[in-house]
């Protein structure tokens, strides 16, 4: 979705943890003159702008802590990972966790700051929109924005919603369903193939694809690329109002988009489409199977779904991690390092949200950091929100007494990627 989310990789020796937070965490960017956003919450929550500076100067790190930090591979955290959320917010929120490669930012302020960063560029710069930084990453994203547009988008709609709505009806006669491998799993891609104007019939098979080589970030998958060469070339003789037809005719500097280029957005698209969608919209089905009185509600008025998928999407976003690489030194991290902003600790700030850890499906401000945030921001989240509110529609109207299989409680897992991974329910 992620578009820009990544995970960590090589860089440049890090220095020691700086333990306890230093008084203020990173410098602004040169050219950004207020306030530094990196700076720890203090007694009062205005900030008092600053003079325009040429340079800010880094930080010295106060001395290391005699514990070594936590990190996220030490056991248990797979499991639970939000009782360390809370210790690197409190007492490391810029902490380098050498077992990892990463430096870790964790508070909200701090990690919606640092995707936004200039400095900090998604890692391993490749062919999908993710990876693209600076003047032609804003192209690619200007080409592919419009595409969820007008007659593409009204496709998009009709094909999630017609879809959604067949795999909810096969599960109405059933006594016991798995909502993620029935449902979840399936809704995603489809949703991604009507996008794309791609056959109904070859969802099963870009299903595979999506969990063999695709990802968030699109990745790259040789049988993909030979499978997206005619309907390209196709594109290209006789557009038509889909997504892979506005790639097809869209121009940068004069010249189109190569096929290259076109299969690799393609593929950015699935997978953002796919795993991470998936996940996000099993997490997002559990918070409100959890919750029947909200569910209830969100039944009676479709107009609320909006803000419970935005809230899901904060207390439980489908990516804990998003990794970006430092491009100059940033305060005490070193050009090179990796930065791993911890999504699943920032919706969780107490900080900024009162009372995090409860689901709220009303909630009036549930951030946006789940799909990116700054110039990152994931083109994938559109398609992501279509899926969820038809897809609980479909779902709701299927299935008016969908809940829990007797004794079923769901249990996420993952430290990258996180939702359950089963979903019992009994349809009627």
């Amino acid at each position: 979705m992620l578009c820009p989310h990544g995970l960590p990789g090589e860089g440049a020796p890090a220095p020691t943890s700086t333990g306890a937070p230093p008084a203020r965490l990173l410098p602004e960017p040169p050219e950004v003159g207020v306030g530094n956003p990196f700076a720890p919450p203090g007694p009062s929550a205005a900030r008092t702008p600053s003079a325009p500076s040429s340079r800010a100067e880094p930080v010295s790190p106060r001395p290391e802590s005699r514990s070594a930090p936590p990190s996220l591979l030490a056991p248990g955290t797979e499991r639970d990972p939000y009782p360390l959320y809370r210790t690197l917010r409190e007492r490391h929120p810029l902490v380098y966790d050498e077992p990892f490669g990463a430096w870790l930012v964790s508070r909200y302020a701090d990690v919606r700051a640092a995707l936004a960063d200039p400095r900090l560029v998604a890692p391993s710069p490749g062919r999908t929109l993710a990876d693209l930084e600076d003047g032609t990453h804003s192209v690619h994203r200007a080409l592919v924005s419009p595409a969820f547009r007008g007659a593409a988008l009204a496709a998009l709609t009709a094909g999630v919603e017609r879809t959604a709505y067949v795999l909810a009806r096969r599960l109405a006669a059933r006594q016991e369903a798995d909502l993620v491998a029935e449902f979840c799993h399936w809704l995603p891609t489809a949703a991604a193939v009507a996008a794309l104007g791609l056959p109904y019939e070859d969802t099963a098979r870009v299903h595979a694809w999506c969990r063999t080589g695709l990802d968030h970030l699109g990745g790259h998958h040789p049988e993909l690329d030979a499978f997206l060469r005619p309907y390209i070339a196709r594109r290209r003789a006789q557009p038509g109002a889909d997504l892979l037809s506005a790639l097809c005719t869209a121009r940068a500097d004069g010249h189109p988009l190569p096929d290259e280029a076109v299969s690799g957005l393609a593929g950015t698209l699935l997978g953002a489409g796919g795993e991470a969608t998936a996940h996000a919209l099993a997490s997002f089905l559990a918070n409100l199977l959890d919750h029947p009185g909200q569910l209830g509600m969100i039944r009676a008025r479709p107009a609320l779904t909006a803000g419970a998928w935005a809230e899901s999407l904060r207390r439980d976003p489908p990516l804990h991690v998003v990794s970006r690489r430092a491009v100059e030194p940033v305060g005490v991290i070193p050009e090179g390092a990796t930065v791993a902003c911890l999504l699943g600790a920032a919706g969780r700030d107490p900080a900024r949200f009162a009372d995090p850890d409860r689901y709220d499906a009303f909630r009036a401000d549930p951030g946006e950091l789940a799909y990116g945030s700054g110039r990152h921001f994931c083109p994938g989240a559109l398609l992501a929100r279509l899926t969820a509110e038809h897809g609980l529609h479909a779902l709701l109207t299927a299935l008016p007494d969908l809940r829990w299989a007797p004794g079923f409680r769901p249990a996420p897992e993952g430290l990258i990627s996180r939702s359950p991974r089963t979903l019992l329910v009994r349809p009627r």
